[in-house]
């Protein structure tokens, strides 16, 4: 191989690993000097298609990723902490956001990286203080980010004289669609869309391509970064599909549209260059910057639309978990305390109703071992223990309140209450995590004992359901038969855990499923007392 090819691979490849790191470096640190509330920020602003989309540009500057942002995003559509159509606007907003990036690069900074990155180490090696730290972080990781823009550069300089490369350009020119192709395909390769920018940010300052054959590379970058998108969502809720989906339909309508009219496209940014004397690292910035933030505008007011067709390409109903409360009034706490408890009591049942649901969702587990049982279990924990918390809150603000005597034992019994349901959840998540450890194990659990174990799952749902119901109704009757489903859940417990000693000692069951086994009759049994906690507040007890 030629000593000069050498160079140039291996300039380009370590100054493209240098930049890589450089991007995480920024993202990461900018992500903890803002304290890294980022999912906190996607959650709460996002109650209109609008706010969502400033919400995906602030997240992506910090997050240095418009992939990032859509990854993100996703897990909080399969969450249930944010709607698909909510998640329609911060997708724009990411792509939007991901031009920062770009524009960073067009401010030609490359002879001060050395020094920028030094003043981070220092930051990070001398100080103690994490905020401190954190800005150090980014720094290096900025100066990083020039510093492997300038290796390159230097090795993508000899690739103007190479002729292939020329006739490869010459060919992107004159069919567009090779060269959305070529920016698709390396940007799924490289996973992310601002290191493909930027390579190509440095191939035009170089000269070695024209503006005719760097655009339709560029709109194909905007297509290829869809693809880790594509990849989180496989396996997750109908709705983060969708959301995927979207991010894959918004960037090809957009690029099929700046494809149709790339002659206006083109004369487009070469006014901006000339009119605002852009050097060829901007010219490049500002034809994402404008392209993105063009495609945003025309599909913005198809918002709805683009949700019907996603609907229609990806079917299904998807089981929706909302985490947030839906019943807590805050104007309630005051004007009166006890409209206040009836909302919380409302939430509480809600709460109750996921925990039902979860253990139904583990009992399937046992029996099929689809891990989508389980990943629903641990959407349902992630509710309840937000929902504990925002109830709790509630219920605290009441307390401050004047309540009647009758108002203050019911308060007394919606605090226990949450306790005990939050409980239940953490006993469901022990269940899948033992079914999690036979299956890793291979742990095999005979015939019998499964049996056992459907049936003490099918009182125990039985148990938990009768009592949220009572405390909903404050049904004494019910309560009451709680208590007595809850004495068979006893009785069950030692019985089965007598016979399943039994085939132990036979021989028909090994140590380890013996204990696997015992551990699943125990939380099944401890989740029957907090039904059973449950059933004594409404009674009194």
């Amino acid at each position: 191989m030629n000593i000069d090819v050498q160079m140039l691979i291996f300039e380009f490849i370590g100054g493209l690993g240098i930049f890589l790191l450089g991007i995480k470096y920024t993202g990461d640190g900018l992500q903890k000097t803002a304290g890294n509330r980022l999912r906190a920020v996607l959650n709460k602003f996002t109650s209109n298609p609008f706010i969502g989309m400033l919400a995906g540009i602030a997240v992506t500057i910090l997050l240095q990723s418009s992939t990032g942002t859509t990854v993100l995003t996703i897990g909080l559509v399969n969450a249930g902490f944010i709607s698909f159509r909510q998640a329609i606007g911060v997708i724009m907003g990411a792509n939007i956001g991901t031009t920062f990036t770009a524009f960073i690069i067009g401010i030609d900074l490359g002879e001060y990286a050395l020094p920028i990155a030094a003043v981070g180490s220092f930051l990070l090696f001398f100080f103690k203080r994490p905020k401190i730290n954190h800005i150090g972080q980014t720094l290096f990781g900025f100066g990083s980010l020039f510093l492997g823009l300038e290796f390159m550069s230097s090795g993508m300089s000899p690739l103007r004289e190479l002729e292939a490369f020329q006739n490869l350009t010459v060919n992107m020119s004159s069919i567009p669609i090779l060269g959305v192709i070529i920016g698709t395909v390396f940007t799924v390769i490289v996973q992310s869309s601002s290191a493909t920018i930027g390579v190509l940010q440095g191939l035009f300052a170089q000269g070695a391509i024209s503006l005719d054959a760097a655009l339709p590379v560029l709109l194909g970058d905007n297509i290829g970064t869809t693809i880790t998108a594509v990849l989180a969502s496989l396996g997750a809720s109908v709705a983060a599909r969708r959301t995927a989906l979207t991010h894959v339909a918004f960037n090809l309508i957009g690029t099929t549209l700046a494809i149709m009219l790339l002659d206006f496209y083109t004369q487009f940014v070469n006014y901006l260059q000339n009119t605002f004397d852009l050097n060829p690292e901007m010219t490049i910035a500002f034809a994402h910057g404008s392209f993105n933030l063009a495609n945003t505008i025309i599909q913005f007011p198809f918002i709805g639309a683009l949700a019907w067709l996603m609907v229609m390409l990806v079917p299904g109903e998807d089981v929706m978990v909302e985490y947030k409360p839906k019943h807590l009034e805050p104007v309630f706490v005051q004007q009166s305390p006890t409209l206040a408890l009836d909302q919380a009591n409302k939430e509480i049942f809600r709460m109750g109703e996921y925990a039902v649901k979860g253990l139904e969702e583990t009992s399937q587990y046992l029996t099929t071992n689809q891990t989508k049982h389980s990943d629903m279990v641990m959407r349902l924990e992630d509710a309840l223990n937000n929902l504990d918390k925002e109830i709790t809150d509630y219920l605290i603000n009441i307390s401050t309140e004047s309540l009647s005597e009758a108002d203050s034992s019911r308060h007394i019994a919606l605090m226990n209450a949450v306790r005990d349901v939050e409980r239940t959840g953490d006993h469901v998540e022990n269940l899948v995590e033992l079914v999690d450890y036979k299956k890793a194990h291979k742990v095999l659990l005979t015939e019998q004992a499964i049996t056992e174990l459907n049936n003490m799952f099918d009182l125990t749902i039985l148990t938990v359901k009768q009592a949220v119901k009572a405390l909903e109704k404050m049904d004494r009757k019910a309560a009451l038969g709680v208590v007595q489903k809850e004495e068979k859940i006893d009785i069950m417990e030692r019985e089965y855990r007598r016979k399943h000693l039994i085939r132990v000692n036979e021989g028909l069951c090994s140590g380890t499923a013996g204990i696997v086994f015992a551990d699943m009759l125990s939380n099944l049994e401890r989740i029957g007392d907090h039904a059973v906690n449950i059933a004594e507040d409404v009674l009194g007890v």
